[in-house]
């Protein structure tokens, strides 16, 4: 009669401890896409005041009022109006980059079959890889508007933030809406971290992650434009992405917020559950 198999570790081995998150966060703070991608999101404010110095203040069109033209009203609009312009598109890229890049990369550089042989339990390296990539998109859509801030009250001065429908929120009331917005945004985001960070373990291309995470994002943008589909477009994380618009109104309304909150992350829980439950059972060759 064969007996079990005994499993012998190194003494001091303790599975948590491997791949720490300061480590795989230093590793990710140091690569050039990242220097480069928080090099463009701190640039936009200065290219969006050199725009309106170029062009005029922009004004209302139509006779209707829009945050856009409230822009050089104060620092907070104008931090508001870099949120409002990124958010559609431009914060779409690092939120796919951090988290399609980080487990697709290690593949193909030929390194995740050694980070593994360490060894580094795989629950472990993917939550360490998924934490330090959210942490940074975060840190993204953070820059952003504190950047936009600090040089629209350069450029145009302290004051309230101007609502477009009337009527205006004092300084300390529009940055802890700001800050609303801000976390609205990156859960709203989530989907798409979500749906790059299961696609990076699923290829060894991390073009491929990343491009099919911004591909796919740009489709359901698509989709929500289709008012032909009615309240299908419910169920779309695009049709809640501008909800974060009702928090800088004199009386902000939740509603929209909560129920683009609950598709997002709805989304995000079972594209998770979809890349730990894949990697777990993957034969990782590279």
């Amino acid at each position: 009669m064969s007996t079990p198999a005994v499993v012998e570790t190194a003494t001091g081995y303790r599975a948590g401890r491997t791949l720490p998150l300061r480590v795989e966060l230093v590793r990710q703070l140091k690569r050039r896409r990242t220097l480069i991608m928080g090099a463009i999101l701190a640039v936009l404010p200065f290219v969006l005041v050199a725009a309106f110095a170029i062009g005029g203040d922009p004004g209302a069109r139509n006779n209707q009022v829009t945050l856009m033209d409230t822009a050089t009203a104060s620092g907070a609009n104008f931090a508001a109006v870099n949120l409002f312009v990124s958010a559609g598109f431009l914060l779409v890229i690092p939120v796919a980059l951090f988290c399609g890049d980080t487990v697709a990369s290690e593949a193909n550089w030929s390194s995740l079959r050694y980070l593994l042989a360490a060894p580094v339990p795989r629950a472990r390296l993917l939550w360490s890889k998924l934490v330090v990539g959210l942490g940074l998109s975060l840190a993204a859509m953070v820059l952003l508007p504190l950047v936009a801030l600090a040089v629209g009250t350069a450029a145009y001065g302290w004051g309230p933030l101007q609502i477009p429908t009337g009527g205006a929120l004092d300084a300390g009331t529009a940055a802890q809406r700001l800050l609303v917005v801000v976390a609205y945004v990156f859960v709203s985001q989530l989907v798409t971290a979500s749906l790059a960070f299961w696609l990076s373990t699923k290829t060894d291309a991390p073009l491929g992650a990343v491009g099919g995470a911004v591909g796919l994002t740009i489709v359901g943008n698509v989709l929500d434009a289709v008012t032909a589909l009615g309240n299908w477009r419910d169920f779309l994380p695009a049709h809640w992405q501008f909800a974060w618009a009702d928090a800088v109104q004199p009386h902000p309304e939740w509603s929209g917020m909560i129920q683009g909150t609950a598709v997002s992350v709805s989304y995000a829980l079972v594209l998770f559950a979809l890349a730990f439950r894949g990697f777990a059972r993957k034969d990782v060759v590279s």
